[in-house]
């Protein structure tokens, strides 16, 4: 079999799936387009464990996993397993991490392409690689984590209501980092909205949100991916360069992050490009949602009529209705804006030029609710006729 080809074929089966966000972990790989397949079956890996782990321990009963991500589960490791076979004669000859090597074992027993498939009983949790490969090619090696503790040096980021942000810089992974600490001040109920921050972003598998990794109990704080920089101030230092093309790109993946968030039930209640996340690859800008405090999750005990007014991109009719009462349309108001602020660098809305805008903007922001953006659909739509 021709290698090459093998191996573009494998990539254009990925195609439209390709995600780059691994990609420094195969940064050695000397195949522009294997370490490419390599990085996009971590993410898929990643992302479909990371949605059965929401569904272990199994303790002494199955549980059942859905058809969906079993099926995106069993083409990912047929993908993966093929490769090996067809590369091992190669110089591209690679090999699983034991541990997942194992699993893939283990998951090839129960998974199924149709109905969903049951979870075996006693089954644990999987562990999540974000900084170790999943495939090591056989003329490399990898050490395993340092035995003894490391101390690295913090550095602060910015401070929001309930917590101070750093960054630091792993030596042992070279790479950078950040925690979030709680601010020793808060109160039992703010301090309890700063753990559901973070166990909602850990539930969350989207490259459209910022991933968090573990919490420290002891310290309440977490670590989290690093980015380059929020929004605003991307905006602020390119306005002068961005292109149309380049601005609506940027809105289509905050459209995305977003029904994603809304599929899930919730609601971020505090959109603004300070909680819009940059990061800047060489070829392109990813977008994640970040700051997920406010967030509002049904029937939580978090979320009272006393809740104070936050979000300054938010509608100001709440001030008055209540910051508790918070709907859907107030989500698509404060989008508006967000986008609106994309597409021209500005957050007045006293005058805009472009008729087209103008409509948009005037729909989004209208007073009567009924006359308002209802979804992010509904709103992605007119976005992409601007």
């Amino acid at each position: 079999m021709n290698i090459e080809n093998y191996i573009e074929s494998q990539y254009r089966e990925l195609y439209t799936e390709l995600n780059i966000e691994f990609k420094d972990l195969y940064i050695g790989i000397d195949h522009p387009r294997l370490g490419e397949v390599f990085a996009t079956l971590h993410y898929i890996f990643l992302s479909k464990f990371k949605m059965m782990n929401e569904r272990l321990p199994t303790d002494d009963y199955p549980a059942h996993f859905w058809a969906e991500p079993s099926r995106d589960l069993i083409r990912a490791i047929e993908i993966a397993t093929g490769l090996q076979r067809t590369l091992r004669e190669s110089k591209y000859a690679f090999s699983f991490d034991p541990y997942y090597a194992d699993l893939i074992k283990k998951c090839n027993e129960f998974l199924k392409k149709s109905g969903g498939s049951d979870i075996p009983e006693h089954m644990d949790k999987v562990e999540l690689y974000y900084t170790v490969p999943m495939f090591v090619q056989q003329n490399s090696v990898i050490v395993d984590s340092l035995s003894e503790k490391k101390s690295f040096e913090l550095k602060i980021l910015g401070e929001g209501s309930y917590a101070i942000a750093y960054k630091y810089k792993d030596t042992y992974y070279q790479k950078w980092f950040v925690l979030k600490r709680a601010k020793k001040e808060l109160i039992p109920k703010e301090l309890a909205r700063f753990k559901q921050e973070f166990k909602q972003m850990y539930k969350f598998s989207s490259p459209y949100v910022v991933e968090v990794y573990r919490y420290n109990d002891d310290k309440d704080e977490y670590i989290m991916e690093f980015m380059d920089c929020t929004l605003d101030k991307y905006i602020e230092g390119n306005n002068d360069k961005l292109t149309f093309k380049q601005r609506k790109g940027l809105g289509y993946q905050i459209l995305k992050a977003f029904k994603y968030i809304h599929s899930k039930g919730l609601l971020h209640r505090d959109v603004s490009p300070k909680n819009i996340l940059l990061k800047i690859y060489d070829d392109v800008l990813v977008v994640k949602v970040a700051d997920f405090g406010l967030v509002k999750v049904p029937n939580s005990t978090l979320t009272t009529a006393n809740t104070e007014f936050k979000g300054y991109f938010n509608d100001p009719s709440l001030v008055i209705e209540g910051f508790n009462n918070y709907e859907i349309i107030h989500e698509t108001f404060a989008l508006t804006r967000l986008l609106y602020f994309i597409m021209t660098g500005k957050t007045s809305t006293k005058r805009i030029d472009n008729d087209k805008l103008r409509t948009f903007v005037n729909k989004g922001l209208c007073s009567d609710r009924n006359e308002r953006f209802q979804t992010v659909a509904e709103l992605a739509e007119a976005f992409k006729k601007l």
